[in-house]
C-alpha cells in the first residue's frame, strides 16, 4: 500500500552549517517565483514513515520549511514496506523536480531508479550513489554520539549503560561505534549493553528491549532507532526517575523531557532544506557531502540540568579536540579495535568526575 500526500507549512531549520558546503548565491524572490511555481520536491520515506517523531520527521521538517519560503511544492510518498521503494522512487522522478530518498536503506531503489531519469535530481539522506544526477549527504554520527556518550559515561549512577539500534547498517553502527568510544573515553570500568531491534518501526518492541536493560543496570540508554526509540522513552517513564534516554538525531522531549538526558543531534532537516534551495536557484550540485562537527552538520544539544556542569566541560573539550583533528572518532568495528583513547587528563582537564564505574552524582530530574 502505497500513496502520496501533498503538505505546505512551516519548518524549523536547526540553523547548521551545511551552507558552508552548499553555497549558492541569494536571488531576489521577484526573479524566480514564476519558477518556483513549477517545482516540486517529493520525499519518499523509509517504512517507519511519517510520525516516527526522528529521522523521517526531520527531513518532513526541512522539506516543509523549503515549500513555505520558496513558494514550491512539497508532497511526500511513505514507504509501507522495502517492496515500495523502487515503485515510490520512480513515481516521485516521474512527477518532480527533486526527489528525495530518505534512509540508508533505499540505497538499492535509488541505484536503479536514478540513472533511468538522468534529466531529474536526486538527494540521497544517509548513504552514497555515484550518480551524475544525486547528491548524496551521509553525516558522521559517531562525533555526536561520542560526544552523548561522554556525557553518558560521566552521569551513570550504575557504571551501566545501553544501546539501543535500529538495523546495523553503516549510520547506526557509527551511531553506536562512537558511543561505545565516548563512554568509555572517560569511564573505562563502565559495562555497555548492546542490542538491535531488527527494525526502526515498533515502538513496543523498543519499549521492551529498553526496560530489559534497565532490568540489567543500565540507567542511560542511547537510542538510534527510529521510531522503535519512542518505546525507549515509555520504558524510561515505566521505570521512574533516575532512568534516561539519549536521543538521536533530533530532540524529542515531547516524549518526557525528565527522562531525556541529551541529544546527538543530525542535520537531515537541513541537507533537505539548502538542497531544495539550490534546485530553486538553479544551483543543484551532485556529489558527496560527508558532515560532522566541523561543519555543524552534527553535534551535541538538548543537555540536561541533571548533567553536572564539569561533564558539560569535559564534553566540550572532547568536541574541540575533535574539531581540531586531535581526535580521530572510530567508526567502524575495527576502527575502535584499534582505537587508543584520550582521557580527560591527557586534555589538559583536571581529574575527571569519574574515578570509578560509577558516575558522578546527578541531581533530581526536573519536572
Amino acid at each position: 500500500m502505497w500513496g502520496s500526500r501533498r503538505y505546505f507549512g512551516k519548518g524549523t531549520l536547526r540553523g547548521l552549517a551545511l551552507a558552508l558546503l552548499l553555497v549558492v548565491p541569494m536571488v531576489a524572490a521577484a526573479n524566480h517565483a514564476a519558477a518556483q511555481d513549477d517545482i516540486v520536491v517529493t520525499m519518499v520515506t523509509d517504512t517507519a514513515g511519517l510520525g516516527d517523531q526522528n529521522f523521517n520527521d526531520l527531513a518532513f521538517r526541512g522539506g516543509t520549511q523549503a515549500a513555505d519560503e520558496f513558494g514550491i511544492s512539497f508532497e511526500v510518498l511513505e514507504s509501507e514496506s522495502p517492496a515500495d521503494y523502487v515503485r515510490n522512487l520512480t513515481q516521485a522522478a516521474e512527477s518532480s523536480t527533486l526527489t528525495v530518498a530518505v534512509g540508508f536503506l533505499l540505497a538499492d531503489a535509488l541505484i536503479d531508479v536514478a540513472p533511468q531519469y538522468p534529466d531529474k535530481q536526486f538527494l540521497f539522506i544517509d548513504g552514497v550513489v555515484e550518480e551524475d544526477n544525486v547528491a548524496s549527504v551521509t553525516f558522521k554520527e559517531h562525533q555526536s554520539s561520542f560526544l552523548t556518550g561522554v556525557i553518558a559515561g560521566l552521569t551513570t549512577q550504575t557504571g551501566t549503560v545501553g544501546f539501543l539500534g535500529g538495523q546495523r547498517i553503516p549510520p547506526v553502527i557509527r551511531y553506536e561505534v562512537g558511543w561505545v568510544s565516548g563512554v568509555r573515553s572517560v569511564n573505562p570500568n563502565a559495562e555497555i549493553l548492546i542490542v538491535y531491534a531488527d527494525n526502526f518501526d515498533d515502538p513496543a518492541l523498543g519499549n521492551e528491549i529498553t526496560l530489559t536493560m534497565y532490568n540489567q543496570g543500565a540507567d542511560i540508554v542511547q537510542a538510534a532507532a527510529g521510531r522503535v526509540g519512542v518505546g525507549s522513552f515509555d520504558a524510561a517513564r515505566a521505570q521512574g526517575v533516575g532512568n534516561y534516554v539519549v536521543a538521536a538525531d533530533t530532540d524529542q522531549s515531547q516524549l518526557g523531557a525528565e527522562y531525556q538526558l541529551c541529544v546527538a543531534v543530525k542535520g537531515v532537516d537541513t541537507a533537505v532544506y539548502l538542497v531544495s534551495q539550490q534546485v530553486v536557484e538553479g544551483n543543484f550540485q551532485a556529489g558527496i557531502q560527508d558532515l560532522g562537527l566541523a561543519e555543524e552538520g552534527v553535534g551535541l544539544g538538548s543537555v540536561a540540568s541533571v548533567v553536572a556542569p564539569e561533564t558539560v566541560a569535559v564534553a566540550e573539550a572532547y568536541q574541540q579536540a575533535i574539531i581540531a583533528g586531535d581526535i580521530t572518532v572510530p567508526a567502524t568495528d575495527d576502527e575502535l579495535a584499534a582505537y587508543q583513547y584520550t582521557t580527560p587528563e591527557q586534555l589538559g582537564l583536571q581529574a575527571s568526575p569519574v574515578a570509578s564505574p560509577v558516575g558522578s552524582p546527578a541531581a533530581s530530574p526536573a519536572a
